[in-house]
């Protein structure tokens, strides 16, 4: 089969047949080096039992033909270049999704697998030392690994929309700094790694946690990276501010925290939201009951509307927006992304944005925070 043959040509690290309608409900094949030879690992799951066994590298596409598609129905597969989605139909027909793969080091030793960071250990970082993500000898420190992936993942967004941008100074504001994990993160990231002028802000709260990270910022040399005491909501700014990022700023933080970005006409929206309670109080549907009748189900169901409505809003506002998997949700669950960029914006494609907003909330009987401050706005205006 050609699909197969492809893949194989790619050396991929990991293949997974899943979807099965026989014995086995899952099959996983990693690669491994076995007696100094490239080799793969087979984990064939049963209802209740897994079962191993090593082939050697070259048998790797004759087994997944021995499985799919008769047996299974969908394959995944990940190599260096490429990551495939193939889904076989009723009819044998085959759909088959191909993406650039992220940047990433495949290191081949028994399962082992290390993805190459923009920012990653042995940089000499004095920031990471200080806040406990790194050791004195440049390692991740281990209970601070998937904080580590997480704000890595977030520099690669960042990395991607400054792609457009054209200046070499930029002015940034971090809404909900916290521990300011991010904000050195992304300092360090612009001022050394793309040579730019960085003038950061961070706001928080909590006026212990401002005076620790100014006085580190201090330590660091950081000039350009502030922190100060303020709440989103109505926090106001002489300067112009090309890029607002949030992580996890909780419940309708972020919903202020869009809402200000879309009144400074900020150019770029970076924003993994955290805590949506807001709908989750308020949804109900009698003909989508089966939304909302299950604690854990609604909660899910409030939380994806919350953000699909933020998304929506911004597209009215003006932004060409996605909402992405920030993360893998092994390692956190709040893994969506939304990211916002300034662009032109189809007046009917903005009143689509805003027509299934509204569609949303009179389905669930729901107000969202964001959607009203836009549309209050807008009615001051008019």
């Amino acid at each position: 089969m050609d699909i197969i043959k492809e893949i194989v040509e790619t050396h991929p690290h990991k293949v997974v047949l899943s979807n099965g309608k026989g014995e086995y409900k899952k099959i996983i094949f990693a690669r491994k080096v076995l007696k100094g030879r490239n080799a793969y690992q087979l984990e064939k799951y049963t209802q209740t039992q897994v079962f191993h066994e090593n082939i050697e590298e070259g048998r790797l596409a004759e087994h997944i033909a021995m499985h799919f598609p008769a047996e299974f129905k969908q394959m995944n597969a990940f190599s260096l270049t490429t990551d495939y989605d193939v889904k076989a139909g009723k009819k044998g027909n085959l759909a088959v999704s191909r993406r650039q793969a992220e940047n990433k080091t495949i290191l081949v030793g028994g399962n082992n697998r290390k993805k190459k960071y923009i920012l990653d250990e042995g940089m000499d970082i004095p920031a990471f030392r200080e806040l406990g993500i790194f050791t004195k000898e440049g390692k991740v420190v281990s209970s601070m690994y998937d904080k580590f992936r997480q704000i890595n993942r977030f520099i690669e967004m960042v990395d991607d929309v400054l792609k457009t941008y054209k200046g070499d100074e930029i002015n940034i504001i971090d809404f909900g700094c916290g521990k300011s994990y991010l904000t050195f993160f992304l300092y360090y990231y612009i001022v050394e790694i793309r040579h730019m002028t960085a003038h950061i802000t961070g706001l928080d709260l909590k006026e212990q946690v401002i005076k620790n990270c100014n006085k580190l910022a201090e330590k660091c040399g950081y000039t350009d990276l502030k922190f100060k005491i303020g709440d989103i909501n109505g926090y106001r700014t002489d300067r112009k501010v090309d890029m607002v990022v949030t992580l996890h700023a909780c419940d309708t933080a972020t919903d202020y925290a869009l809402y200000n970005a879309i009144c400074w006409n900020t150019t770029y929206i970076l924003s993994v939201p955290c805590c949506q309670h807001e709908l989750n109080k308020q949804i109900r549907s009698e003909e989508l009951s089966a939304l909302t009748k299950y604690g854990i189900i609604k909660e899910r169901t409030a939380a994806l509307m919350t953000d699909a409505i933020r998304g929506c809003m911004l597209e009215y506002c003006g932004y060409k927006t996605d909402l992405l998997e920030f993360i893998d949700i092994e390692h956190s669950p709040k893994n969506i992304l939304i990211r916002a960029v300034k662009k032109p914006v189809s007046e009917e494609k903005r009143e689509r944005a805003k027509a299934e907003a509204e569609r949303l909330c009179r389905t669930f009987g729901i107000h969202q925070t964001l959607m009203q401050l836009v549309l209050t706005e807008e009615r001051s205006h008019s």
